[in-house]
């Protein structure tokens, strides 16, 4: 690991971040041809901000939740979600770009991140990604929506969607094909203004929040029948009667980070320290 510079704050972009429209960071460069196919965009290379999970928070879902859920899979034969390799993490943004350069381009536009960040990781649910298009779904922990932390990890994503959209290629292809055609129209004008939904955007001076901070659990392409929703329903209740109080987490660093089709992290690229600033390239 090899600490590459302190993360100094850039006076142009923390001032117009916040109040730029989406629609003003378009790139000549970004092509959205893939959106009409009704097959899944392929998929080149995905690159996201992310919140790794802190070690405490990682030791409680190892000993009261990651058995449940690893049962309820060999249960389901689900094999290939057992396989897949993921680093816990909460997400800021996804974006997809065949360019390997665009984590240096990333860091280089990156807004100012907040200073270490507290919230209560709570509620299990099973996430699709648009419902009716049966695949991706996933198995998502999430984030109490009250208190400081969490507030500041809703202005930090409207800053952060608006400086690293632009480095896109097009939408993540994730969100294309049946997941795009099963959108609802605001979500459809997301993926095509910023290349993902669920992310919170600054359009005419007002801020459109629906970003949803959450962990995941499980990562899955299988097709979603009733009969698996309702095994993994059961799933959420019991791991919810395994955590009622939530989990205390505290973040201290970001990570820009290289992700699977699913939105699974396997490689951790820079590491930012909340505190100070510093930049670890963690390849090194």
């Amino acid at each position: 690991m090899k600490t590459v510079k302190s993360f100094q704050r850039k006076l142009a972009t923390s001032i117009l971040l916040p109040v730029l429209g989406f629609s003003s960071l378009a790139s000549a460069a970004i092509d959205n041809s893939s959106l009409n196919p009704t097959e899944f965009r392929e998929h080149v290379a995905t690159y996201g901000l992310v919140y790794r999970l802190p070690d405490a928070v990682n030791e409680t879902l190892n000993k009261s939740v990651v058995p449940l859920v690893d049962k309820k899979l060999v249960e389901l034969k689900l094999t290939e979600e057992q396989k897949t390799k993921n680093i816990p993490h909460i997400t800021v943004v996804h974006i997809h770009s065949a360019d390997p350069s665009t984590p240096e381009k990333m860091l280089e536009v990156l807004p100012t991140p907040p200073k270490p960040l507290t919230v209560t990781l709570q509620d299990f649910t099973i996430t699709e990604a648009a419902k009716g298009a049966g695949h991706p779904w996933w198995v998502d922990l999430g984030v109490n929506k009250q208190g400081k932390g969490y507030n500041e990890m809703m202005d930090y994503n409207t800053v952060a969607t608006a400086a690293l959209a632009p480095l896109r290629d097009g939408p993540l292809p994730r969100v294309t094909g049946p997941v795009y055609a099963n959108m609802s129209d605001a979500g459809k004008k997301l993926v095509r203004n910023v290349g993902v939904s669920g992310v919170n955007v600054s359009e005419n001076g007002k801020t459109l929040a629906v970003h949803n901070p959450h962990n995941t659990l499980v990562y899955s392409m299988t097709r979603l029948t009733p009969a698996l929703q309702a095994s993994l329903d059961d799933l959420a209740v019991d791991l919810n009667k395994a955590q009622p109080e939530g989990i205390k987490a505290e973040f201290k660093d970001i990570s820009i980070v290289q992700l699977g089709f699913a939105g699974n992290v396997f490689k951790e690229i820079y590491r930012i320290d909340l505190a100070n600033g510093k930049v670890t390239d963690m390849r090194k």
